[in-house]
């Protein structure tokens, strides 16, 4: 677990591709400290939200890790590291899906809605057989309230997961992460749209286009109405923060 970090736009980022990113993780279950631990996946957009709020930036400096989920993020890396790595979410969660079958690894997932998780669930059983998803929640859209927070927080220590899975969107799943860590001292790792890709419920941009650096075109493209202020607004303030920062 010898990771080495690189700050950029005021966020303390890990230098890693997928492969190590995923190591990293699964070190991390299988150590006997068994201290728990949360994971973040940073984007343009992250950096633009951290640069805009203060509080989310300090969130995310707490993180044990926080990831580069986008390749010119990863391009502007290098800049500041002879190395350079991008883990992209979606790949990261599937590899520790596949990675974790011969460990018996325990999976809960929390976000999206009631049929979104059940189509998840099959996706999972169907492409990793070994898998054992042992608990899932779709939480009400905006905050929680103490009932709903409590229920699920019952399940979750019930199903006795090794990881959580959250996808309830940037920055609320940063900050739900986070919390589970901290009061129910269970492991979770936030991954955005990575649910949805996994169950067919959004399209995923061909590997050329991720390579590319053009994902984020891609999904805008597909969801204009919803992303557009995220990346043609966001993207602005992303360069401008992390040439302040440089």
């Amino acid at each position: 677990m010898d990771e080495i970090f690189v700050n950029l736009g005021g966020v303390r980022l890990v230098v890693a591709g997928e492969h190590a990113a995923t190591k990293s993780i699964l070190d991390r279950i299988r150590s006997k400290e068994r201290l728990a631990f949360s994971v973040a996946f940073c984007n343009a957009y992250t950096i633009s939200l951290a640069d805009e709020n203060n509080q989310y930036k300090k969130l995310l400096n707490q993180f044990d890790l926080v990831f580069v989920d986008g390749k010119p993020l990863a391009w502007l890396m290098k800049i500041k590291n002879k190395d350079s790595g991008q883990a992209r979410g979606p790949s990261v969660f599937e590899s520790v899906l596949l990675e974790g079958q011969s460990l018996g690894l325990r999976h809960f997932l929390l976000g999206s809605t009631n049929e979104n998780l059940s189509l998840l669930e099959k996706a999972i059983l169907a492409k990793y057989p070994g898998c054992k998803v042992v608990g899932k929640f779709s939480p009400s859209f905006g905050a929680l309230d103490p009932h709903e927070l409590s229920v699920q927080d019952a399940l979750i220590l019930e199903s006795r997961p090794d990881i959580v899975w959250v996808g309830l969107g940037t920055p609320k799943q940063d900050f739900e992460s986070m919390r589970i860590v901290s009061n129910l001292d269970v492991n979770a790792i936030g991954v955005g749209a990575a649910f949805d890709f996994l169950a067919g419920t959004k399209k995923e941009a061909p590997r050329f286009i991720q390579k590319s650096g053009l994902e984020w075109l891609f999904r805008l493209m597909t969801e204009p109405r919803r992303l557009w202020k995220r990346y043609l607004l966001g993207n602005i303030r992303f360069l401008i923060a992390v040439f302040r920062n440089l």
